[in-house]
């Protein structure tokens, strides 16, 4: 029997057919927040785990947190000057000193947004929540406060956008009163 030019599947054939990928549903997309989260979430279960004895995350506390966040300090690139260092309170100094890099403080800042997230996400109680301490609030203000005066430059918090209900029903923020008198 001569199948050239036949569609084998018409013939009788056990070959299955695969449907284009239109047909199957795709896994959605996280946004890059998500993934963030997820990937910080799974690391800090890691380091729990990684404790002597290991540490479920039902038994966490903001004591872990903190020694977690003391931890990351060793893969930080944010240069802290000593208070003792010639460069200290410079905000560009002109050369090498010895001392540490640690993490910025908006990288922890927002590490901790993050974990506060997940931590609820996956199953935990607002009331218990240990990244939303006072003692985390405390640390990263610590944090932010010393590696601004070490490296010479002052913390200044952003200023909120202007109110949107001043401006006109019509979209129009100019205002009424001309600017130059003719």
């Amino acid at each position: 029997m001569d199948n050239r030019g036949k569609d084998p599947i018409q013939e009788g054939s056990s070959r299955s057919v695969v449907p284009s990928g239109d047909h199957l549903p795709q896994p959605t997309q996280l946004s890059r927040y998500e993934s963030q989260k997820r990937r910080d979430w799974n690391t800090f279960g890691q380091y729990l785990s990684n404790q002597r004895p290991p540490v479920g995350i039902s038994q966490c506390n903001s004591t872990h947190v903190l020694e977690f966040l003391r931890y990351l300090d060793q893969f930080g690139k944010t240069k802290v000057h000593f208070n003792g260092c010639v460069y200290f309170g410079q905000p560009e100094p002109p050369g090498p000193c010895t001392c540490p890099l640690k993490q910025a403080w908006g990288s922890l800042d927002a590490l901790i947004g993050r974990l506060r997230a997940a931590y609820e996400e996956n199953g935990g109680l607002p009331e218990t929540n240990p990244f939303a301490s006072s003692s985390i609030r405390v640390y990263l203000r610590e944090v932010r406060d010393s590696q601004a005066k070490a490296r010479g430059i002052p913390y200044k918090k952003k200023k909120k956008r202007p109110n949107r209900s001043l401006m006109k029903p019509n979209g129009d923020t100019s205002s009424s009163i001309p600017l130059h008198q003719s």
